[in-house]
């Protein structure tokens, strides 16, 4: 296809636009991000914590992609992107079950683009002239980019199924999607194809990380560990995240320490359960956790069903549920230190001693702290008891 370049001028001012391109507002990516994240074809994509990551991953890759070629060469054609970030966006879609109707993305991520490439545009010159070619040759060159993206991104797709279609990491995500789903395989079937019993109580986790890939396998063995069971199950769910399945209940001392070797991995553990049915449950609880972490942009690193329970059921509308937080402990957010030594006390069942003990402080530095939370709270704590406990709950899990 032949590429008519644009003249000089031209040239120079996409130059000028794309080295101011090269370094957008904060609320420019936070536009770009919500808007690919929303709609029905995206509805998976927003809700897995790892492929919402992938795609914004993937938004900036794009964005400066396009940005540094006209840097280098204005107003000519910018070759499709298959960097690090989209392929890696490629495989876990693949991997997740998902098909090339997630790429609508690229297409609402490409009005978004071109609207705010638009504001850069009129900075730049008001000759009548020059912004008709510049608006001319920048929807073009837009286009054409996210045209040649999105096509070479789809054939890595196919061959990324292809390839998913054989082995043993296809087999397992298959035949575990299947006890997911609870489809009518036998637990005899199941069991020969995953290398893991099906008896017993069981304990599943979410693994996963959005940059320290190499340290996800290391976390699900120090799950194993915890739980001292010699024959865990492990699942190749995407490039960032291992799905873990181990007998029994992990030690969950044992399992922060484990863990806190590796502060870039994040873990969801779920609650036990026994038999097949356990095996499911326990998933999808660790699932809740894990999309309870992600809405509340959550700043833990390792949670457990049963603390977070309570906060997941609360926090569905992440908007309300701060909306309350704040109603409810008013002057008292500011004040960590306050905060935490009430919730103490409260978990404690208002028990100042047990409280003091929980925390490592003296009863009287306990004291002191619950003092200043009374007076920083907007009503009487005896008369707000229980929705100050659920507003701390809520407010511990959540970024500050």
């Amino acid at each position: 296809m032949s590429w008519e370049r644009p003249s000089r001028r031209v040239r120079e001012l996409i130059r000028r636009g794309a080295e101011i391109a090269l370094d957008p507002p904060s609320e420019w990516l936070a536009e770009l991000d919500t808007a690919t994240l929303a709609g029905e074809n995206r509805r998976q994509v927003a809700e897995d914590p790892v492929l919402a990551a992938a795609l914004k991953r993937t938004n900036r890759s794009n964005l400066l992609g396009w940005a540094s070629a006209n840097v280098r060469a204005p107003g000519e054609r910018v070759p499709a992107d298959l960097g690090e970030a989209p392929l890696a966006f490629a495989r876990d879609l693949i991997r997740r079950g998902l098909d090339e109707s997630a790429l609508d993305s690229y297409r609402t991520g490409q009005g978004v683009a071109l609207r705010l490439w638009m504001r850069i545009v009129f900075s730049l010159t008001s000759d009548p002239d020059e912004l008709r070619e510049l608006t001319d040759v920048s929807c073009r060159s837009i286009s054409a980019f996210v045209d040649d993206t999105v096509a070479a991104i789809a054939v890595q797709m196919a061959r990324e199924r292809e390839q998913l279609t054989r082995g043993t990491h296809a087999e397992r995500l298959e035949t575990v999607t299947l006890l997911l789903d609870g489809a009518p395989i036998t637990a005899s079937r199941a069991e020969h194809r995953l290398g893991y019993r099906l008896g017993g109580e069981h304990t599943a986790a979410i693994v996963w990380s959005d940059d320290a890939l190499g340290d996800l396998d290391r976390v699900a063995d120090a799950l194993a560990t915890a739980a001292a069971d010699p024959r865990p199950l492990t699942v190749l769910a995407s490039a960032a995240t291992r799905w873990v399945w181990v007998h029994g209940s992990p030690d969950l001392d044992v399992l922060r320490a484990g863990v806190a070797r590796f502060p870039a991995v994040r873990v969801a553990l779920g609650s036990s359960g026994p038999d097949a049915d356990g095996f499911r449950r326990s998933h999808l609880d660790a699932l809740t956790v894990q999309r309870m972490l992600a809405r509340l942009a959550s700043p833990q690193q390792l949670a457990t069903h049963e603390e977070v329970e309570l906060v997941a059921l609360l926090t569905t509308d992440a908007e309300r549920a701060d909306r309350f937080v704040r109603r409810t402990l008013g002057a008292l957010i500011g004040d960590s230190e306050a905060a935490e030594a009430l919730r103490a006390f409260i978990a404690a069942q208002c028990n100042a001693t047990t409280a003091a003990a929980d925390l490592y402080v003296h009863r009287n530095t306990l004291l002191r702290r619950l003092a200043r939370a009374s007076k920083l709270l907007p009503r009487p704590l005896e008369q707000n008891l229980v929705h100050v406990g659920v507003a701390l709950e809520v407010h511990r899990w959540r970024a500050q």
